[in-house]
């Protein structure tokens, strides 16, 4: 029996393997993400940016905004104090215990994180007659979303400046320190420059996904139009209630964030492509 020549198999594998790849992605991504432009300027361009100066999408941007404003600037301290302190001390008890809570948002369900949040601040929660006491409302309310988003975007920042952090080690900094630079200083300097393209990345990811965040803010949120209502809530209601056009054009204006975050991100992995040649 004759075997067919390795190089043969090659010149129709390759192509196929390539083939199914596309069509996988092409239903997967590019037919739905066309469908949504389609059906957004169906009817022209007019009424597209008619549906994007209504005040319930108006106030669904802004608070969405204000959210991303809160969390980022959280977990960004909370990534880099966490970062250090991990990569820093790479033998202290807990570490491993350490990461994989860190990791824990990447496991959990947004869903089951937001009914985590009301299970603690909710009415029958453990801290509700603390909070009633504080006259201070969690669910239900903007305390309550920033919670749940920045419980689902923990992760992002940590994760990025670790491995940047382990890479340059401590030379630099003993370097500065024996020149008798003060420890804020070798943070501002020497250990900030080092790892700002990791944060930046990091930054990028946590922004996105607190922008898009929908299971976790659903369950915390109620979604109260004009009032607890995000962008990607806003574009289920609309769906539910008919509002076929306004729910796409509010798509579109996530998917153009998406966009943005992707150009972003390729741009800051070619800095840092760049910078590791140069190295």
């Amino acid at each position: 029996m004759n075997k067919v020549p390795k190089k043969q198999e090659a010149k129709w594998v390759k192509p196929v393997l390539i083939s199914i790849a596309l069509l996988y992605l092409g239903l997967l991504l590019l037919v739905p993400a066309i469908n949504v432009f389609y059906q957004a300027f169906k009817y022209g361009v007019g009424p597209f940016f008619s549906n994007l100066t209504e005040p319930s999408f108006l106030n669904a941007v802004w608070l969405t905004i204000l959210i991303a404003a809160i969390v980022v600037p959280i977990n960004a301290v909370f990534g880099l104090c966490t970062a250090w302190a991990i990569a820093r001390n790479k033998n202290f008890p807990g570490r491993t215990l350490l990461l994989s809570i860190i990791d824990l948002p990447f496991a959990i369900s947004p869903v089951v994180a937001g009914l985590m949040i009301v299970l603690l601040y909710g009415r029958s929660g453990w801290f509700n007659p603390l909070l009633q006491t504080a006259d201070i409302k969690i669910i239900f309310a903007l305390p309550g979303m920033v919670i749940a988003t920045a419980f689902v975007t923990l992760p992002f920042v940590a994760r990025e400046v670790i491995p940047v952090l382990e890479e340059v080690g401590l030379d630099q900094e003993e370097a500065a320190r024996t020149l008798g630079a003060k420890d804020w200083q070798i943070f501002w300097r020497v250990t900030l420059p080092s790892i700002r393209w990791g944060l930046l990345y990091g930054l990028i990811l946590t922004n996105a996904r607190a922008m898009g965040e929908f299971g976790a803010v659903a369950v915390v949120s109620g979604n109260i139009i004009g009032k607890t209502q995000t962008l990607p809530l806003f574009v289920e209601e609309a769906y539910k209630q008919y509002q076929t056009q306004a729910a796409f054009s509010a798509a579109v204006l996530l998917a153009f964030l998406a966009v943005v975050t992707l150009v972003l991100k390729e741009i800051l992995e070619r800095k840092t492509r760049i910078k590791d040649v140069q190295e």
